[in-house]
């Protein structure tokens, strides 16, 4: 019984590998071919086509027959025979939609492959309507299947043709968008052209349009070289003398204009005689193909009535051996089954019981990273004190200009990694569902407003502009939480800014529907930027997500912005959604629900203020600085004493109690944790004593979930370390102005 099993299966896989191996090799010869095309070795290109298109007749296959024709195509189109190219490819795609399978992966892609083909074609053509209408055919097949590669290819396709419509700006968008998905080796010639059609359109580009554009034609030129040289692509060299002829030519470098152009002409003239000879060989190729195929027609007839009798007996032996063995495989499944079932019941336990474990272990894990955490980043907040204010420090002792570029460049870095710090706790807290929703009475356009303000440099260094269009019918003052909104805003509108470069972003917020005190109201952040592809569309909500690992090394960035978006809607009962194409820009759209305010807002000097702060009114003022960490004593106590503030110092919350019995001071600036008591206690310990003296707590803790406990403890303010100089004044002077006091306890 097994032998006749052996002999069936051996029977069905040696017409399967023939099937196989004859596709393989076909495949091959396509592969040779196009590596044969773009190095302009075309007769070892014809003698490959011939080979598989020959074994593509044989085999009867058209869908193969068609994909050969793409490749035909491709050589006309390098050849510049466009017409040629057209017409091949035509029959081509012909062949292809007679035998495509809807339902495989290859089939479509070959008709994709087929329809960029022609975008490419017509685009040479000067057919710019057709040309796109085949592009977006294209782009629709790639997108259901998921195939970034050649999403890109299309997107480089739609770059070229916008260079060719006079569009430059629109085609370095798409080459950007590209150019980071042609990773693999294979794609080093797309990559070498994208840089190479971008720095085509960086020289066509008026002036005013894109700052140092010529540096970064030069910029984009070099990498394309480097690329060209290395894997030797002489049609690319070709026109890499015409653009940097160009580029000389912008810098009013005459002379070496002038000899890159000469250069250009002659490599020009010789590669048309190549091209000249090799579309005579095609031609001839052709005829011989044609002869060819003549010769085996006739010889299939003879052959056909042959195999016809022999196909009857081999499926004769064939079905009877496929009756014994499923009859056989039928009997030994039955009995399996029941020993299969059995298991299953005993396997079903064990891992109810693993699952609870599972869960346990998880809920652990959940809590301790909670606590890791807030650990981590008390500890990480009190040197990053340290950075910023010993920064601040020494940019008020006029530093030299180069120090003054150093010192900006750790600023930067000190707030870009608080920055990161505030997010993780944020995201933390939105996970551990420890963020409640406030609900307060605020203008919504003047809260607008400060978010572009304070996102405009960011911008403007990116060479954006920030357009803000509100509808005038969405009431004035709205009740909800402006923080949550702002968070919001700044994270969708600042990873815009971060994917455009000399681009617009539009920041449009308009009224949907008004019931009573109830009004809807959408919100959208739009930009032309590099834009996101469909497969990254699902998961670029998700924690520690970007579209890729080159967009990350290219942009920066940790991924948690668009998460902390996504979580924060979910709490307001919104949700986010997203409209994007390579190349083309994204927008980001959210409708939240808010009730409408009845009062009137006078003034918020505490946000929208520009730090309205009487430093004259702070001179001479004593003031006790609490703090056990001795680089954090002198940081604070420089700061106070170069506003003309009388400082002293006390290590630990038992010496402040001491010093604050035997003094009079103006304010204390009280740090949390210390050795002995803390500061919350030395607070409370003072209260029972003095309850008028205002008191600061000045703390690297995460005090946002514990604010009702500070304030009842006895402090007037917050401080969160590190912090920005104008806020830590601001909330002294507005302390000792009587605009805030202590919440007594009950």
């Amino acid at each position: 019984m097994p032998l006749l099993a052996c002999f069936f299966i051996s029977f069905l896989l040696h017409g399967q590998n023939t099937v196989q191996d004859t596709t393989s090799l076909i495949k091959h010869h396509q592969q040779l071919a196009s590596k044969s095309i773009v190095s302009q070795d075309f007769e070892n290109a014809i003698v490959h086509l011939d080979s598989a298109n020959q074994l593509a007749i044989l085999k009867k296959d058209n869908l193969l027959r068609g994909d050969i024709k793409r490749i035909v195509a491709l050589l006309h189109y390098y050849l510049e025979n466009y017409n040629k190219a057209a017409s091949e490819l035509d029959k081509g795609i012909k062949y292809i939609q007679k035998s495509t399978d809807q339902t495989k992966t290859s089939d479509l892609n070959i008709l994709g492959k087929s329809y960029t083909m022609n975008g490419f074609i017509l685009t040479k053509k000067g057919d710019f309507v057709q040309a796109e209408a085949f592009f977006n055919k294209a782009d629709g097949i790639f997108t259901s299947l998921n195939n970034e590669a050649e999403q890109a290819n299309v997107i480089m396709g739609r770059g070229i043709l916008e260079l060719k419509k006079g569009n430059y700006k629109t085609a370095i968008n798409y080459f950007d968008a590209g150019i980071p998905f042609f990773t693999s080796d294979d794609m080093r010639y797309k990559t070498a052209l994208s840089y190479l059609n971008k720095a085509d359109a960086l020289t066509l580009l008026e002036d005013s349009t894109v700052e140092n554009k010529i540096q970064e034609a030069e910029t984009s030129l070099e990498t394309a070289n480097a690329i060209i040289d290395l894997d030797n692509y002489p049609k690319l060299k070709t026109e890499s003398y015409r653009i940097a002829s160009n580029i000389a030519a912008l810098k009013n470098q005459t002379t070496a204009a002038y000899t890159l152009l000469k250069k250009y002409n002659t490599r020009h003239d010789s590669t048309n005689r190549v091209y000249m000879n090799a579309i005579s060989k095609v031609a001839e190729s052709e005829s011989n193909i044609g002869d060819f195929t003549a010769t085996i027609a006739a010889q299939k007839d003879e052959l056909d009535k042959k195999q016809k009798s022999i196909n009857v007996n081999k499926l004769t032996t064939g079905l009877a051996i496929a009756l014994i063995v499923i009859l056989s495989l039928l009997t030994l499944s039955l009995y399996k089954n029941n020993n299969l079932r059995a298991k299953a019941n005993d396997l079903l336990q064990d891992k109810n019981s693993e699952l609870q474990l599972a869960k346990e272990k998880a809920e652990k894990a959940s809590l301790a990273k909670a606590q890791f955490l807030s650990t981590i980043t008390h500890e990480l907040r009190t040197p990053l004190y340290a950075v910023t204010g010993l920064t601040h420090l020494l940019m008020e002792e006029n530093p030299k200009a180069h120090q003054k570029e150093h010192l900006n460049s750790l600023k930067f870095s000190g707030e870009y990694l608080l920055s990161l710090i505030n997010n993780i706790l944020d995201l933390n807290k939105l996970e551990a569902n420890k963020v409640e929703i406030e609900k307060r009475s605020f203008n919504i356009k003047k809260h607008i407003n400060d978010v572009l303000i304070a996102l405009r440099k960011s911008a403007e260094d990116r060479k954006n502009k920030l357009n803000f269009e509100f509808d005038e019918k969405v009431p004035e003052n709205l009740m909800g939480d402006p923080l949550k909104l702002s968070q919001i805003l700044i994270n969708l509108v600042g990873n815009s800014v971060k994917f455009t470069q000399n681009g617009d972003i539009y920041i449009r917020v308009k009224k949907v529907e008004q019931t009573n005190n109830k009004v809807m109201l959408h919100f959208e952040i739009q930009d032309n930027g590099v834009g996101i592809s469909k497969k990254k569309q699902k998961s670029i909500f998700e924690t520690f997500s970007q579209g890729s690992l080159q967009i990350n090394r290219k942009f920066g960035g940790t991924g948690l912005g668009l998460s902390i978006v996504k979580n924060l809607l979910e709490l307001m009962n919104s949700k986010i959604h997203l409209e994007s194409n390579l190349g083309q820009g994204s927008k980001f759209w959210f409708n939240i629900p808010f009730e409408v305010s009845e009062s009137q807002i006078k003034s918020n000097v505490q946000n929208n203020s520009s730090f309205n702060i009487d430093y004259t009114a702070l001179e001479n003022k004593t003031v006790l600085v609490v703090e056990d960490n001795k680089i954090n004593q002198m940081i604070t106590k420089k700061i106070l004493e170069k506003n003309k503030m009388e400082c002293q110092v006390a290590d630990n919350g038992m010496d402040a109690i001491k010093l604050v019995e035997r003094n009079n001071f103006d304010i204390i600036l009280m740090d949390i944790h210390m050795p002995g008591i803390s500061g919350i206690e030395a607070t409370q310990k003072i209260r029972d004593f003095n309850k008028e003296i205002p008191i600061i707590a000045l703390t690297a803790v995460t005090i946002d979930e514990n604010l009702d406990d500070f304030y009842r403890a006895g402090f007037n303010e917050i401080i969160p370390k590190p912090f920005k100089t104008e806020e830590f004044f601001e909330k002294i002077y507005h302390t000792l102005d009587g605009k805030k006091f202590p919440v007594t306890s009950t």
